[in-house]
């Protein structure tokens, strides 16, 4: 039977950002990953850094999500100086982009309303067709406008989720892939690891996706986390015509041409389907008509992990204490908290931030969507 200080169960985006931030904070830590039979949403998402819009329901996740972008050229530094990978960090800003006069004054009023419950520290601007056109001169005739955040960017995830990888095994920690946790059980010292061949840890960190809603009340934890398909067609390199990252169509650092993304309650599958590639796809020509005779080369379908209001869940158990719990669908943005601040706290630190406390799972006790 193996032993280790942490067991992180979970060995994608959040998985890895914790273990690194354990590690950085002196712990000695064991990934256990499932390997390439799990729904794998860290290879499937849309690499957006974002703030903008997060929190409308719960003002303290723009807060924290504010914090993790702030804190995202920190941890670039950090990884790609220890992995020698370049992540493709930009963050220029990014737009929401409307197709309609109605949209936009939707949107335009959701995000002042959002920042007049953040007591006015909430920067976007409402921007019409002309002034877009200026900031994105390949923006068709159909589009009425954008709401800009300048805090947005995006980064490259696949390099990401290496470079954490890369990090956190070269500084000295342990991966152990193809190790499905069936079965985690609180002992009088630690916790039993359900993972072939066995193993004991002092704490355990469930990072498991949608795996966490089976894998928490086996410590007394709370995951009612549930799935939501994205899909994303992915198009041929394409000449330089979109220096901002928006929520429907990035270009990479490659050129390449990503176009996303769906919404879809469908369960566990992972498809993908005529009918929303054919929309999303509509949709960004309408956007930028620079894109009607580009090839699409691939495309895929990944799920979401959603709690009940879409925000994210961070918990260390009550009743069996050494455990916690860390679940989310914003991974990408989230990685430099995750890493810099919540994993310190999980190593026995103070809390990152006064309101950590709002993402705990007690909040769906009292809500109806629970």
């Amino acid at each position: 039977m193996g032993e280790t200080e942490y067991a992180v169960i979970g060995g994608g985006l959040v998985g890895m950002a914790v273990a690194f931030g354990l590690q950085r904070a002196g712990r000695r830590v064991t990934v256990f990953d499932e390997g390439d039979v799990a729904f794998r949403a860290s290879r499937g998402n849309f690499g957006l850094v974002w703030v903008q819009g997060k929190g409308a329901g719960l003002p303290d996740y723009a807060r924290w999500s504010r914090l993790s972008a702030a804190l995202w050229p920190e941890l670039a530094a950090e990884l790609e100086e220890a992995s020698g990978l370049k992540l493709e960090l930009s963050q220029p800003g990014g737009f929401d982009i409307c197709l309609t006069e109605a949209e936009l004054a939707a949107k335009a009023a959701s995000m002042a309303a959002l920042r007049a419950r953040l007591d006015g520290d909430y920067p976007f601007e409402v921007l019409g067709h002309n002034r877009l056109r200026e900031m994105l001169p390949a923006i068709g005739p159909k589009v009425a406008g954008a709401i800009y955040g300048p805090e947005d960017g995006h980064v490259n995830p696949l390099y990401l989720l290496r470079a954490l990888t890369a990090a956190f095994l070269g500084r000295g920690g342990r991966i152990e892939n193809g190790a499905a946790v069936a079965e985690i059980a609180p002992l009088a010292w630690g916790f039993r690891i359900g993972a072939a061949p066995g193993w004991r840890a002092e704490k355990v960190v469930l990072c498991a996706g949608l795996g966490n809603a089976r894998l928490a009340p086996l410590v007394g934890l709370n995951a009612p986390v549930k799935p939501n398909r994205g899909q994303v067609l992915i198009c041929e390199r394409a000449a330089p015509f979109l220096p901002y990252p928006n929520l429907h169509v990035r270009q990479t650092g490659e050129g390449t041409v990503q176009i996303g993304a769906s919404s879809e309650d469908v369960g566990l599958d992972d498809g993908t389907t005529p009918q929303a590639m054919a929309a999303m796809a509509k949709q960004a020509v309408d956007m930028f008509p620079v894109l009607e005779n580009i090839r699409v080369v691939r495309a895929w379908g990944a799920l979401r992990i959603m709690s009940p209001d879409g925000h994210p869940i961070y918990e260390a158990s009550r009743a069996h204490p050494g455990a916690s719990l860390v679940t989310c669908h914003s991974g990408v943005t989230l990685a430099a908290c995750h890493a810099l601040r919540l994993a310190p706290w999980i190593a026995g630190g103070s809390p990152p931030v006064p309101y950590l406390e709002s993402f705990s799972a007690d909040r769906f006790a009292l809500s109806p969507a629970a």
